[in-house]
């Protein structure tokens, strides 16, 4: 699964493309029975984590609350722009993405944390002998170029006790990671534990293995990512329907976190094209992940937002302050 890792260049270049745009979406429901339209932009190929808003949509729940939701396909440079243009009402981002652009003044703010902890992995095949984050010395990183990329991986090793500079950096971007280390173009990628590996380990049957962040949180952050996410704009003008999008997207994730089932039923409807055994593992995978238990889904922690902001700034990934409380909100999860 493609992962966004926008420097301030890109992401500045993103804003200026965004900027031609002109602000666009429908009237609220003013009682005359007529629905109001909402787009709802995905940010990669339609997958588990997106799983509670095609159960809501299969199911007539935003319809139910006057809402006719269209699902989009994400745009090249992001979500953050498009939003910020009123082309979109409502998106997917993740924590690394909203931080920088609420510095570079684009005004997102993320609603819910689809997945309470990061779910990134260091994925490898077993052959390379990998077994913890000091064992990557010698070997090479494949990925996007980025800072964070760096960064994190370099911490990892460092905090295990091994040398980060004995790993190997190369700039690969979006191919195939099996196939790229099965060539030994590169030995370790940054993937998504529910989509990448459960492909590989499940699905295509590879002898692989991984490195779990939220096993090294003693080393790195854990972090929100992704979250649904939406604009000040939407918020301040059309705040009813906010509260009506994410009323009925929380009751599709509680149905996906009850019934994995139902929940790869509703993508596979939604995008035929889908692998439908990939959809069924990784469902059922993430049913148990979405939430701690006791807490509600959705919910986001000020002091997570606080310090992987903080650990960005150390980073050099940002060099501005942000208005940390600004970035995101619980206002519109339903009280449960």
């Amino acid at each position: 699964m493609k992962r966004w890792f926008l420097g301030a260049a890109a992401l500045a270049a993103a804003l200026l493309a965004g900027a031609v745009l002109t602000a666009c979406g429908g009237d609220d429901d003013d009682g005359d029975g007529k629905l109001t339209p909402v787009t709802f932009m995905l940010n990669w190929t339609p997958n588990t984590y997106h799983s509670g808003v095609y159960i809501a949509l299969d199911r007539g729940w935003y319809r139910d609350a006057g809402l006719d939701v269209k699902i989009i396909e994400p745009a090249a440079g992001g979500t953050a722009q498009v939003l910020a243009a009123g082309k979109a009402d409502f998106g997917v981002m993740a924590q690394e993405e909203i931080i920088p652009a609420r510095a570079e003044g684009v005004p997102v703010v993320a609603l819910a944390a689809l997945i309470q902890h990061n779910d990134s992995s260091l994925y490898f095949l077993k052959s390379e002998g990998i077994t913890r984050p000091r064992d990557l010395e010698g070997k090479t990183y494949g990925g996007f170029g980025g800072v964070l990329e760096r960064q994190l991986i370099s911490e990892l090793v460092k905090c295990d006790g091994g040398d980060p500079s004995k790993v190997k950096f190369v700039e690969v971007g979006n191919v195939d990671y099996l196939a790229g280390m099965e060539s030994n173009r590169f030995d370790f990628v940054w993937v998504f534990e529910f989509w990448d590996v459960l492909r590989a380990r499940e699905v295509e049957k590879k002898d692989v293995g991984s490195l779990k962040f939220i096993d090294y949180t003693h080393c790195i952050p854990d972090w929100y990512t992704p979250l649904i996410v939406t604009s000040e704009r939407m918020i301040k003008e059309k705040p009813d329907v906010v509260r009506k999008f994410m009323e009925a997207s929380v009751r599709g994730y509680e149905v996906a976190m009850k019934d994995p089932k139902a929940a790869a039923d509703a993508i596979m409807k939604g995008a035929p094209e889908s692998d439908r055994r990939l959809l069924e593992v990784s469902a059922e995978y993430l049913s148990t992940r979405y939430v701690d238990p006791g807490r509600p889904w959705g919910l986001q922690d000020r002091e997570v937002w606080v310090t992987f902001t903080e650990y960005l700034r150390r980073a050099g990934l940002i060099d501005k302050e942000i208005d940390v409380d600004a970035a995101f909100t619980n206002e519109f999860l339903p009280k449960r």
